[in-house]
């Protein structure tokens, strides 16, 4: 069994519902699989002593979930007053509109077809609600919606699928774009050095209580990446899917579609910066 503190970002463990930081508790949603390892978190945040709630990403449209989401925040005493997309894949998404209906608070999101009520969210945009403040970090690249929260009172980041609390995130090219990816990572990086978050609350898989340490080994992860799909390339293996074959013959197959989605934005990335 390998200790979890060696591995990278320092997962803390089991992937539980419950408290992670003073001011975030999660709430697992019932939908795990290959692409969602143990389900989507869904985090309710609030300030200790606030009667008020924000809740990040309420998961699939599961009635059973959205409902223990909801009477998890009232056995806390809060009542939840905005809902943030971290990004529109269902998974994270799907719910928000009954959800909604379930709490009557308004859905904040970058992508406008996502929201509910008048008002977006923009790059460094800080969010308040009964004391609780999350500033908004654009963190494009897994798709082109793709924001992050940081929670500076904690200094956590919400990282959604942009770093996961286990393994690696896929670029969903054509909407992903490996270069925005990688700007979205360094920009990530410079929340751990210079505004010292340490956690990453991610919206699959474990809290990492080292984020730098997790931003490093996503930097590194895509750089080697990059580097075996160019020699694949120039070694003849010329479409997406039989570079697939070759340089992740060693990932589960049932990841590959996923994996085809990153080789296509790796290829694009490579061919836009005259590699291959």
């Amino acid at each position: 069994m390998t200790d979890a503190a060696a591995l990278p970002g320092r997962p803390r463990g089991a992937v539980l519902s419950g408290p992670a930081t003073a001011r975030a508790v999660n709430v697992l949603a019932p939908n795990a699989s290959a692409m969602t390892l143990d389900g989507t978190n869904t985090w309710i945040l609030s300030e200790p002593d606030s009667a008020l709630a924000v809740v990040v990403d309420p998961g699939p449209l599961d009635e059973g979930h959205l409902s223990r989401v909801v009477e998890t925040a009232e056995r806390l005493g809060k009542r939840v007053a905005l809902t943030l997309l971290t990004h529109g894949h269902p998974d994270h998404a799907e719910g928000a509109v009954r959800f909604a209906e379930l709490t009557g608070a308004a859905v904040r999101a970058l992508d406008p077809a996502l929201r509910l009520g008048d008002e977006g969210l923009a790059a460094g945009e800080v969010v308040e609600v009964g004391g609780l403040e999350l500033r908004v970090v654009p963190t494009p690249g897994h798709t082109a919606d793709s924001l992050s929260f940081h929670l500076p009172a904690d200094r956590a980041v919400l990282t959604g699928d942009t770093i996961l609390g286990r393994g690696t995130t896929m670029v969903a090219h054509p909407d992903g774009r490996l270069g925005d990816y990688l700007d979205s990572l360094r920009r990530l990086r410079s929340l751990t050095v210079d505004d010292g978050v340490h956690t990453v609350l991610p919206g699959h898989g474990p809290v990492l209580e080292d984020a730098q340490g997790a931003v490093e080994y996503y930097l590194a992860h895509r750089a080697s990446r990059l580097a075996q799909v160019e020699t694949a390339v120039e070694n003849g293996y010329r479409t997406a899917s039989e570079v697939v074959a070759h340089v992740y013959a060693d990932v589960d197959r049932t990841l590959w579609p996923a994996a085809e989605l990153s080789v296509r934005a790796q290829l694009e990335y490579l061919t836009e910066h005259g590699l291959i």
